[in-house]
């Protein structure tokens, strides 16, 4: 008989852990707090380790259909001047894989259909506690149903339930930055779509990014030196974006200008303490639940779907092994153990957990360093 999981959260880690598992002859049900999982968020972008572990899942060709390839990667000063290109072909011919840009929407999208395709994913279910004895573990539901299970994953993102219940209550780090974000259309013949990728331009307190979704559309995201707390309205994004970036590069000011304002986003960005361990007995955590990362490169996208790969892997026996400042994370056998190019924030260390429990083989996936950003004041006034 199947062995059986049950993920909370249907985000792009919880449905990363589900279609791995469901690889593995898993049988998974994944529920989630939303009423209905519609598109919402902004661009993301997936550099090679995300792409590689999209093959894995057997979904890299639709997200490449979708998304835009990344060929294009410059850093520019505030007003446009060239810092530097980065070698975006090099670097795929190396890593085997272009980066590629797509809506984090469409990319839920791609993971849900594939593993609908084999299991139920539950919309409407606020998981709020789970209860454990010695062979099964049971999810608690708001609506007073429960659902239980080998293994719970908890994959409910940085304000986790199943986090808490483990571990604790804990403040969030703000990180000293807020962020903006938008899609619109736009063009400009110094960033094709054709070519691809686009650019991120620094000035004092605060920095802009710029990148082609495909299809005419831009995704940009500006990130602004704040006190926590200080987000503009809905309805004053649009001005404050701009009179942020007032006399700034050409394109920067043309997009902002270019996206409607019902559209833009805006978040304090924070990140959690790293946890010594993210597991215990048939419980673990995946994701932003587990190593919340401020979001640099897609990497807490990326780390998520790695995440799900080890974990999915691990009941088969892969194992992982400490290494000195980083963990060592158990692969197939036919390619040897990877060693994260994720530096290690903190102690590092595998979970440790009583053997025989599916959860005691999950390895934790190093976390990504926190950087220390100086004390520069923006300019801006929100």
């Amino acid at each position: 008989m199947a062995r059986n999981a049950v993920v909370i959260g249907a985000g792009i880690g919880g449905l990363s852990a589900a279609l791995a598992l469901l690889q593995q002859g898993w049988r998974v049900s994944v529920f989630d707090k939303a009423a209905r999982l519609e598109e919402a968020g902004a661009g993301i972008v997936l550099a090679a380790n995300a792409m590689k572990a999209l093959g894995k899942l057997g979904i890299s060709r639709q997200v490449e259909a979708c998304g835009a390839k990344v060929g294009t990667a410059e850093i520019r000063t505030w007003d446009g001047r060239l810092i530097t290109a980065l070698p975006a072909v090099k670097q795929a011919e190396l890593y085997g894989t272009y980066s590629y840009l797509i809506h984090r929407a469409k990319l839920q999208s791609i993971l849900l259909q594939a593993v609908r395709e084999q299991a139920q994913v539950f919309t409407g279910k606020q998981c709020t506690d789970y209860r454990e004895d010695a062979g099964r573990v049971s999810a608690v539901f708001a609506d007073g149903t429960q659902e239980e299970a080998e293994v719970l994953i908890g994959a409910d993102g940085i304000h986790s339930v199943i986090r808490e219940r483990l571990f604790g209550p804990e403040p969030l780090r703000y990180s000293g930055y807020m962020a903006l974000r938008g899609i619109c259309h736009y063009e400009d013949a110094r960033f094709t779509p054709e070519a691809g990728g686009g650019f991120e331009a620094l000035g004092p307190g605060k920095r802009f990014g710029f990148s082609s979704l495909g299809q005419g559309r831009i995704f940009w995201f500006a990130a602004i030196n704040a006190p926590e707390g200080s987000l503009p309205a809905p309805s004053e994004r649009k001005a404050a974006a701009l009179a942020c970036f007032r006399g700034w590069y050409s394109p920067v000011v043309r997009a902002i200008e270019a996206t409607e304002e019902a559209s833009i986003l805006a978040h304090d960005i924070a990140d959690r303490r790293p946890l010594s361990r993210w597991s215990t007995g048939r419980v673990t955590l995946l994701g932003d639940a587990a190593h919340p990362m401020l979001p640099n490169l897609g990497q807490g996208g990326a780390q998520a779907m790695e995440d799900a790969l080890v974990l999915a892997r691990a009941p088969a026996g892969a194992g992982c092994t400490r290494g000195s400042g980083a963990v060592r994370k158990g692969t197939e056998s036919k390619n040897g153990p990877h060693r994260s190019d994720v530096e290690v924030d903190g102690a590092g260390r595998a979970a440790q957990e009583p053997a025989g429990h599916p959860a005691s083989q999950l390895c934790a996936v190093p976390y990504a360093r926190r950087p220390v950003y100086p004390a520069v004041r923006s300019d801006c006034r929100l």
